[in-house]
């Protein structure tokens, strides 16, 4: 089992959806979506199937007051959403679990600890919009 642990900031800001309107619906949007991954096998960035145990979010700015859906945990920066997830990421990784963070930030990756895998927005995007899909078909994505 893996904890999926979300940079929301750097995944909503990598459609351009129209997210800068409204930063907090489109991190809520984003958490509604998220919810349904805790407790479900999902294809792995490398190909393989990887069981979410549990998904994380980290929220920053204007988005840490958004309400949280069931099934996701929210930890609310108080300053550097990078910051937040980097200790989150060393606390998990300290407690012996597996974690698979998903950013494109080339600096927050830099910080993880040792063994933590990452992921991009685009990875996450495609096992949602997968999810989304009621014939189930795995839609072409770029990563």
């Amino acid at each position: 089992m893996v904890v999926l642990l979300v940079d929301a900031a750097n995944v909503v800001g990598a459609r351009p959806d129209g997210w800068w309107r409204d930063r907090a619906g489109a991190t809520s949007r984003l958490l509604r979506r998220l919810a349904p991954l805790a407790g479900r096998e999902v294809t792995a960035p490398g190909g393989g199937p990887v069981l979410c145990g549990e998904v994380v979010a980290v929220v920053e700015g204007t988005a840490r007051a958004v309400a949280r859906p069931g099934g996701v945990t929210l930890v609310r920066a108080p300053g550097s959403g990078d910051d937040a997830l980097a200790a989150c990421a060393a606390r998990l990784a300290e407690e012996g679990r597996d974690v698979l963070v998903v950013t494109a930030d080339r600096g927050l990756r830099a910080r993880l600890p040792a063994g933590v895998a990452v992921a991009g927005p685009g990875w996450l995007y495609r096992v949602l919009d997968h999810q989304a899909r009621p014939d189930g078909a795995v839609p072409d994505a770029p990563a």
